[in-house]
């Protein structure tokens, strides 16, 4: 099976989704962040303050083509759907599931996460949020997590997983 990208903004569920997913399905599951930051040797916030945004980008770029691109679930940094090329590669050789989380509740899931400064600036976010939405919606599949429980989600990935498959052997 093709690998499995969930893209969606912060606080759409990604890591937590992945996570249960891979359980179900039984596959690994790696987060392109964690990867980054493990080849790279420093945290995300490093690497913005000492490298800048620009560089970050360019790790992201050239890990996420170290990945695996079969039988695998790839949980995906919010922004890496900023590069053209990030989205064609995913588009490309996996099946891409866009997590959509209506903003108001992205701003209650993530309010007490305090590794979120961007946050404090709501007006910030909900432009990052509505500049962003046309790039995850090239993804093969939207699912809407908005209130619904992570079971809910990972069964509807499921079932679209199941019709994809049957109709391979068509």
């Amino acid at each position: 099976m093709k690998a499995i990208y969930l893209t969606g903004f912060m606080g759409a569920g990604k890591t937590t989704i992945g996570k249960s997913l891979s359980d179900v399905l039984t596959l690994p599951v790696i987060d392109t962040d964690e990867f980054l930051v493990e080849q790279v040797g420093k945290t995300i916030p490093d690497i913005f303050a000492e490298e800048g945004e620009e560089i970050f980008r360019q790790y992201e770029r050239t890990y996420l083509k170290e990945l695996p691109t079969e039988d695998v679930i790839i949980t995906t940094g919010g922004g890496i759907i900023i590069q053209e090329e990030n989205r064609s590669w995913m588009n490309n050789h996996g099946i891409v599931f866009y997590l959509y989380c209506d903003l108001e509740e992205v701003f209650a899931r993530v309010a007490t996460d305090g590794s979120r400064p961007l946050l404090n600036d709501k007006s910030k976010v909900t432009h990052l949020f509505t500049s962003r939405l046309p790039l995850y919606q090239q993804a093969h599949y939207t699912i809407n997590t908005t209130n619904k429980k992570v079971e809910e989600i990972v069964t509807e990935i499921k079932n679209t997983l199941k019709i994809l498959k049957s109709g391979d052997n068509e």
